[in-house]
């Protein structure tokens, strides 16, 4: 099937006691048993519940993936991942990561004994090089966060087999839509489902997609035994939103695209950050493994006052965490989504006082121009 009939269509089918075509919220914490060790292949609501299995079924789908495991927040699907990992292995992560996933692996899973090296994996010989003995996982973010450096997913995923490695791609800023990473022979997918798999600024979410059988079973039994699941509700909501995804995301491309252009050519920008265009380091590569360029745009406007400017004359665009929903927002990484990245790092990554990341959203492209345009004389 196609993207949007199967986003329409895939896990959802119609409810078998009343054929409702929409998939019940089935809001129970537990299901009754017919006798010991008997019952409808349902015990209880952390470990399944229909109204998840049809949003993970879903997103599977959409991903060309087999098993689709939900999580409570993009950073729970993360925290799973990376429960791959045992005591005393190492992992190789896109250095220009999402904060959130910094602090997680630096602040509180080295103190597990995980050991973490930060690489621009834009380079495949940086790859190569960073491989011990004991590494067990490559950890890519590509597009990445905020800095959008493309990493080449295919490539790297042929070098983790040869190395007996675990090659697991966030495909959050891209969704399935723009980018399949399994396709690519990566192992795991992972999301926060918060942005644009929902995409509308209502829902925290998170899930892992594989093709792997053992692998699903793996993250399955830490998905129970950690119990960070989201609820039937949320899961509802996510599943209501995919319907819609392919158009939301044609939309947001296709703004991003004339925004990026237009910034390009002012005088108070000094660099944008777009895969989309032709002076972006990736884009051949982009151009290859994503079929659009998603509605991210990283802005590096020189001055910290310029970009203060900026965000206070904005009128369209909101300040916020977060990104992916239909309306656009704008963060400022280095004191929002990367304040846990010590400043030296954040230096080197590129994350200046004077970079503004943009979350384009669908409005009309005249009035999200003319917002740039005003908010910066």
């Amino acid at each position: 099937m196609g993207f949007s009939t199967d986003a329409i269509h895939a896990g959802q089918e119609p409810e078998r006691a009343t054929g409702a075509l929409i998939t019940p919220i089935f809001m129970t914490t537990t299901y009754a048993q017919e006798e010991l060790g008997i019952n409808k292949g349902y015990e209880y609501g952390r470990r399944d519940n229909l109204t998840r299995a049809a949003l993970e079924k879903n997103i599977a789908v959409l991903e060309n993936g087999k098993y689709g495991i939900a999580f409570s927040s993009g950073l729970a699907a993360i925290s799973a991942v990376i429960h791959l990992v045992k005591a005393g292995e190492h992992v190789i992560v896109t250095d220009n990561v999402y904060g959130g996933t910094y602090r997680l692996f630096e602040k509180i899973m080295t103190g597990f004994n995980l050991q973490f090296s930060w690489v621009d994996v834009s380079s495949l010989e940086n790859v190569s090089s960073a491989i011990k003995e004991n590494t067990r996982m490559v950890y890519i973010e590509t597009p990445s966060n905020p800095t959008l450096n493309i990493t080449d997913i295919r490539s790297t995923a042929e070098l983790c087999k040869k190395n007996n490695l675990i090659c697991a791609v966030d495909n959050t800023f891209m969704s399935p839509y723009f980018q399949k990473p399994l396709n690519m022979n990566a192992d795991i997918v992972v999301h926060s489902s918060t942005k644009y798999l929902n995409g509308h600024s209502d829902v925290i979410g998170g899930i892992v997609i594989t093709n792997d059988k053992d692998t699903n079973k793996k993250l399955k039994f830490i998905q129970n035994a950690v119990g960070a699941v989201p609820s039937p509700f949320d899961c509802w909501l996510t599943l209501r939103s995919t319907k819609t995804l392919a158009l939301r995301m044609k939309q947001h491309n296709e703004n991003a695209v004339q925004i990026a252009d237009f910034l390009k050519n002012q005088n108070y920008v000094k660099h944008v950050y777009y895969p989309g265009l032709k002076s972006h380091p990736g884009y051949e590569l982009a151009k290859k493994q994503m079929t659009g360029f998603g509605g991210i745009i990283s802005v590096d406007f020189g001055e910290e006052e310029t970009a203060r400017r900026f965000i206070k004359k904005c009128k369209i665009f909101t300040l916020a965490e977060s990104l992916g929903g239909v309306e656009s927002l704008m963060s400022h990484p280095a004191t929002m989504s990367h304040a846990s990245v010590p400043p030296e790092r954040r230096e080197k990554m590129g994350i200046t006082n004077s970079l503004i990341r943009l979350s384009v959203g669908i409005e009309d492209i005249e009035d999200l121009l003319g917002d740039i345009d005003q908010a910066v004389q």
